[in-house]
């Protein structure tokens, strides 16, 4: 598909373009398992720096384009340098808020798969969708259906189930297990936290007239993860070869699908874009399972088939009761992020 072609998707066509997103999001647990010799934080430091200088190059060339097709205006005579490559909206307050909460997610990500396994990250990353908007629905007043109480309150069954049954295992086994699981699955919760804030954000600042472009915001996420992380990860002790699974990271797992899940989104609505970001779990745990040797327990097969499957239904139900709505521009309540 030509590049230019991509800021006029059709519907079908932003379909298959976000199930390649998805695929490529999945990647990073199993490219994590490659890894010799990177450190914690050094495998966030690396992944976050290139995810940066591949949106640093990437930006420039894709608003050219989108200005040429008319998603955005022209560039006014008072833009600034960063304003008119990047995207970058120094005075607003929203934009580095969001842009915080994205390299906290960065961040988290990679440190909770360094602790715990990929299934168990990519469950806890799921409900993103819920507490989006558990959070809207107290920072900005916005009610909740039925149906989306119910999706919380069964997905916090199965989440309880499987960790119940885990930490059991782990306690009544060695101690650096449960220390392990433990660590690891509140580094997982950082993620969806801070992703509900972000989206909560962007959200209202929209409701306010100001409009927020998410691939900024993430470069701002990713130049942020980068830094805190530099003083944690030296000495660096990455191999070459580790060096060059985390570009892969950072240029095809984050830089290139939240560029194009952004440009999906202005052709989907938010219920089909959490519907679809659902496959990224899938095919997360899948990948790991062929490749990394991680096979999923039974408790996290049955606890995360209970948080997926009210996720499912929750987002069916949505997309049923908004199809008469007018199509958001971008992914609103989706909860779809990249991490």
């Amino acid at each position: 598909m030509p590049f230019r072609a991509l800021s006029r998707l059709s519907h079908t066509q932003a379909v298959f373009v976000m199930i390649a997103v998805t695929l490529m999001w999945s990647i990073a647990g199993v490219v994590s398992r490659q890894l010799e010799s990177a450190a914690r934080f050094e495998v966030t430091f690396w992944r976050s720096a290139f995810t940066a200088l591949s949106l640093l190059l990437i930006l420039p060339w894709w608003r050219t384009v989108d200005r040429a097709s008319g998603v955005l205006p022209a560039a006014a005579a008072g833009e600034g340098l960063l304003q008119r490559h990047w995207g970058v909206l120094p005075a607003s307050r929203a934009f580095w808020v969001s842009g915080v909460c994205w390299s906290l997610m960065f961040t988290a990500f990679m440190l909770a798969l360094t602790f715990t396994s990929v299934a168990n990250v990519l469950i806890i990353m799921s409900v993103g969708p819920l507490f989006t908007a558990l959070v809207a629905r107290l920072a900005i007043g916005q009610r909740l259906p039925l149906r989306t109480w119910i999706a919380i309150v069964a997905a916090g069954v199965g989440i309880v189930y499987m960790y119940g049954s885990q930490m059991w295992d782990a306690f009544t086994g060695t101690q650096a297990n449960a220390s392990g699981l433990v660590l690891g699955s509140l580094a997982a919760l950082c993620v969806p936290v801070a992703a509900a804030v972000n989206w909560t954000v962007v959200q209202r600042s929209q409701s306010h007239g100001e409009k927020i472009d998410l691939v900024p915001s993430v470069l701002l996420g990713a130049l942020l993860s980068s830094l805190y992380t530099l003083p944690l990860a030296v000495p660096f002790a990455a191999t070459p070869g580790d060096v060059a699974w985390l570009a892969l990271l950072g240029l095809v797992q984050l830089a290139i699908p939240c560029a194009l899940a952004v440009v999906c989104a202005r052709s989907l609505k938010a219920p089909e874009v959490s519907l679809l970001a659902l496959l990224e779990v899938i095919f997360g745990i899948v990948w790991a399972w062929l490749w990394a040797n991680e096979t999923p327990g039974r408790e996290v097969l049955l606890g995360g088939s209970v948080v997926i499957t009210a996720l499912l239904l929750n987002e069916l139900l949505a997309w049923r009761d908004r199809s008469a709505l007018p199509m958001p521009t971008q992914p609103d309540e989706s909860g779809a992020t990249p991490h």
